[in-house]
């Protein structure tokens, strides 16, 4: 992409919270910072990506051109690098898949959009898949704890604004990349819940013992999402499901979890700063 397009994008990226417009608009984009493998200077690219668990994929495609990015040369000589996904920061280490694993993987990529068969055809070379794999544990560093949680709580209501978009778009048939994309949500959810549940909602409640009627709710509420992620689950192991049944349960996590979400900020975000 020319270098001003670029600009454009990275700066309605980050003012925007990942949401763009134009050609990426409700698609799933990130900004991958290398270090040139020339220069040693840092280099920014706003880049589709495709979920996978604890890690993110992303295809040297070039837009079908013949010569591999610039990125991914950089990542070649510097296999560490930064990414923004609009809510959060993070290091990432970088794996370049091979043989069988490139070959499902790209599968995969192409049944979800056939646009990256058509750029592997136009450019005439095999694109590499790079697997990017999160260093950083934990909540964003720095700021405040109530401003950490804040943060996650928004990459979870960016998560579910893009599978609602897929979901809307897709066919009679669920495909394998969708189903992924909506596992890797429940497997985040599930974990993220977990944590409070274990660590920071006994630590509030041993400060705030007043909390004790909010901490009931959010409790209760925690049950709900996890009943309404199992069944989301369990419909994502049927191969029959239809794309009406699914966007109905989406639309049911969606409004639990936004409803939820909002009550947590709201009771605990001033208690944690």
């Amino acid at each position: 992409m020319p270098v001003d397009f670029n600009r454009q994008i990275i700066e309605e990226f980050r003012a925007n919270k990942g949401r763009v417009g134009g050609v990426f608009a409700g698609g799933r984009l990130l900004l991958l910072t290398t270090t040139g493998a020339r220069t040693g200077a840092p280099h920014t690219t706003p880049l589709g990506y495709l979920p996978d668990g604890d890690r993110l994929l992303v295809i040297a495609s070039a837009g079908g051109a013949p010569k591999h990015p610039q990125w991914y040369r950089n990542v070649l000589a510097n296999p560490q690098v930064t990414v923004e996904t609009g809510v959060l920061t993070y290091r990432a280490d970088v794996v370049v898949l091979e043989g069988d694993e490139r070959e499902r993987m790209f599968a995969r990529a192409v049944e979800f959009d056939p646009g990256w068969g058509d750029y592997q055809a136009r450019s005439g070379r095999l694109l590499p898949v790079v697997a990017l794999l999160p260093i950083d544990e934990g909540p964003p560093a720095g700021g405040s704890l109530g401003a950490a949680l804040v943060a996650l709580h928004d990459a979870f209501r960016l998560a579910l604004e893009l599978i609602r978009a897929e979901v809307a778009r897709s066919g009679p048939r669920l495909g394998a990349q969708l189903r992924v994309n909506c596992l890797t949500l429940c497997q985040g959810l599930h974990v993220h819940h977990e944590r409070e549940d274990g660590f920071m909602f006994p630590a509030l409640e041993g400060r705030y013992p007043e909390l004790a009627p909010v901490m009931r709710q959010l409790r209760a509420e925690h049950e709900t999402v996890a009943r309404l992620l199992g069944e989301l689950q369990a419909l994502l192991a049927d191969d029959r499901v239809e794309q009406r049944t699914l966007s109905e349960e989406v639309e049911r996590l969606t409004r639990e979890l936004e409803a939820h979400l909002e009550y947590e900020e709201k009771n605990l975000v001033p208690l944690l700063g």
